[in-house]
């Protein structure tokens, strides 16, 4: 028996981030684990998108348009309609609130754990959507170990119906860099620190600001690329951030050179679920400082320096030490492109893969129907 599986496919619209990015990467390789028989002759998927949404030109999973709207009154309309009878599943955090048979993956609680960091209306839609998919769908997946605590703490999940998926970095050796990146904000190879991320309160630039008085004698500037949404994202006073260059929203080509030219990548988040930008800065070889909180140590490991989120000097020092150390980055850029070998996004869509079979096969438990086994046949 072949399950019938609808993606949803809103992400393919948006502009690419963190979100997106896992949505992208882990569909990209579903499609590839769906090229083996054992995975196809189980789940029949078809992603589904609203209309004028780029076709994703995937082998072995279908494309369709459904629906008029866009956005969340799609999600809760056509979607809704499109998914009576299959098992739906997302990879992001929303779905239909009427439709029980699906999976979404809620990456964090960011919602609540730091409200001052989304816009009114994006924190009162999250905060009612987000527990209530919790209540109504049979699991939920998550990228963390932080998050599955998260999502039993903030939105009332019960652990046990929480998967984690973790998340991947191949991404980023299919790439090439675009070094004119560098020429165009005035940058030198190996004298600036590079920080990703939207201009939200919890990234707490600020600190990195601060740091960077410190390092006057060091002849180093500080990148930030990452533009401010405010639709999603609360305001950040970017006046205190005057003496870092803000680059705006830069290419994948652009942000590969800007790893790679980097003398470190500063990771000062306040709250992260996952935290992939790190990763992305050890395959390519760039030290990262980080910060010691949310998820980024469960994900960092030992292959990065860590420092307290709210403690400037400490982030001046580290930053001075690798800027100096030519044998210190490359310390750093070892372990990192060791540990950053660890994650891929083949393993996250093989946890999805799992979550499906153990979704159905609980299904056919509860209505006396065989269940699928580990290797996909009948038992």
């Amino acid at each position: 028996m072949t399950n019938e599986v609808l993606i949803n496919g809103r992400f393919l619209g948006q502009r690419l981030t963190g979100v997106q990015r896992y949505a992208a990467e882990t569909l990209r390789a579903l499609d590839g684990l769906l090229g083996d028989p054992a995975v196809a002759r189980d789940f029949a998927c078809t992603v589904v998108a609203p209309r004028g949404t780029p076709d994703p030109k995937l082998s072995n999973i279908g494309f369709e348009q459904v629906g008029p709207f866009s956005g969340h009154l799609w999600e809760q309309t056509s979607l809704l309609v499109a998914s009576r009878g299959k098992l739906l599943l997302s990879f992001g955090p929303t779905g239909p609130l009427l439709r029980r048979r699906q999976i979404v993956t809620i990456h964090d609680a960011a919602v609540c754990a730091v409200p001052d960091a989304f816009s009114a209306s994006f924190r009162a839609w999250y905060r009612v959507l987000l527990p209530a998919l919790v209540r109504r769908t049979p699991f939920v997946m998550t990228v963390s170990e932080f998050s599955r605590a998260e999502l039993v703490r903030w939105f009332g999940a019960s652990a046990a119906r929480v998967r984690v998926s973790g998340e991947g970095v191949e991404h980023v050796g299919r790439i090439g860099a675009d070094p004119g990146v560098l020429a165009t904000h005035g940058l030198r190879s190996g004298r600036y620190l590079l920080a990703v991320s939207s201009l939200s309160p919890h990234k707490n630039f600020g600190v990195i600001a601060r740091a960077l008085s410190l390092l006057r004698e060091h002849d180093v500037e500080v990148a930030v690329a990452g533009a401010v949404d405010g639709a999603v994202f609360g305001r950040t006073d970017t006046s205190a951030l005057s003496s870092l260059k803000l680059l705006g929203y830069v290419s994948d080509a652009e942000l590969t050179a800007l790893y790679q030219n980097a003398a470190a990548f500063v990771y000062p988040s306040l709250y992260e679920g996952f935290g992939l930008p790190p990763l992305e800065a050890m395959a390519l070889g760039c030290p990262v400082i980080a910060a010691r909180a949310g998820a980024i140590p469960e994900v960092c490991g030992d292959a990065v320096s860590y420092f307290d989120p709210h403690d400037a000097e400490a982030l001046a020092a580290l930053s001075a030490r690798l800027v100096a150390s030519a044998e210190e980055r490359e310390h750093w850029a070892r372990k990192g492109r060791a540990h950053a070998q660890r994650y891929s996004w083949q393993g996250a869509a093989a946890s999805h893969v799992a979550l499906l079979r153990e979704v159905v096969s609980v299904e056919a438990s509860a209505s006396g129907v065989p269940a699928l086994s580990r290797q996909g046949v009948y038992e």
